[in-house]
């Protein structure tokens, strides 16, 4: 369901001069109306992943009050679901919408797969990856906090060296995109094993958010209307978590149930999309708005723009 609520984080998109004399609220606020969204008004798409943990352990946690903020303020799929387990298979599934069948069954480094994905549709994109020292990079960083299988793009065939080089970047390239108005059309996040809950703790992967989440939403990209930001994670943990599980048919399972943030211009606040989905809904909601054809899996999965309102 879609509500109506509107919230002074709309930053500089329609605002309106209001006054409120209510305790806690000063004299005079600008508060932003919600714009209508019209097709091809998103141009970005940011994804963040996060690591290992199902949607009862971060929303109404008082570990994450940060991401509980951002449920409030901006739309949140309630019911929505993983692929399988563990990380790798349904890295691939968000990113090519290849069914359960065609994904690997382990967290593998080595195997490759063939066919398109968000990265050989056509569109430009990047891919950035926190503590990689190295553009592409295929090992663990000698920190150990970047892991090479967080980073899907490395997996695909379809992707020349060249491009993975320029385009498969350290985490650090995004404040120049930022700045530079230079983001892609898809941006690919992976914080490291230590800010996206895989190692670190909730309370950990939240502040990493909370510091880096707001100069992505200040941009100029931003701003303008043009950008559209989710947050997921990869899995969830506990009831079913067995590799090879189809999370897909078993929905009732806490390690199949992840949270999904919609954080865009045009997404009521409190939005609560509460029908089934699965990361396929991502990937078709990912290609619609950026007006490519949908892959495999993705073009029957569940549609949230409705919910969403894009």
């Amino acid at each position: 369901m879609r509500t109506g609520r509107r919230r002074t984080s709309r930053l500089l998109l329609g605002l309106a001069s209001v006054s409120l004399v209510m305790a806690g609220f000063p004299a005079s606020t600008s508060l932003a109306a919600t714009p209508s969204f019209t097709p091809g008004s998103i141009t970005h798409v940011i994804w963040i992943l996060m690591e290992n943990r199902s949607e009862s352990a971060i929303i109404g946690s008082a570990k994450a009050p940060y991401l509980n903020t951002l449920a409030a303020e901006y739309g949140l799929a309630t019911n929505d679901h993983n692929i399988t387990h563990p990380s790798v298979p349904n890295y691939l599934a968000l990113t090519s919408g290849l069914p359960l069948a065609s994904l690997p069954t382990t967290d593998c480094t080595k195997c490759k797969q063939a066919g398109a994905s968000l990265f050989t549709q056509g569109e430009t994109w990047k891919a950035y990856e926190e503590s990689m020292t190295a553009p592409c990079a295929r090992t663990l960083s000698p920190d150990g906090l970047y892991y090479p299988k967080h980073n899907p793009a490395l997996y695909y065939t379809q992707i020349p060296s060249a491009t993975c080089t320029a385009d498969d970047v350290p985490y650090t390239d995004l404040a120049d995109d930022l700045s530079e108005t230079d983001l892609p059309a898809f941006s690919f996040i992976a914080p490291n094993v230590m800010h996206d809950m895989h190692t670190g703790t909730i309370a950990e992967g939240d502040a990493w958010l909370a510091a880096n989440l707001p100069p992505i939403l200040a941009s100029a990209d931003y701003q303008s209307g043009s950008t559209a930001v989710f947050i997921t994670w990869d899995e969830g943990t506990g009831t079913g978590q067995t590799a090879g599980t189809d999370c897909t048919s078993s929905p009732a399972s806490t390690s199949c149930n992840v949270t999904l943030l919609a954080i865009d211009p045009y997404t009521a606040a409190g939005t609560r999309a509460t029908d089934y989905a699965t990361h396929y809904s991502l990937t078709r909601l990912t290609e619609e708005l950026l007006g490519l054809p949908t892959l495999d899996q993705a073009t029957t999965a569940p549609d949230l723009a409705p919910a969403f309102g894009l």
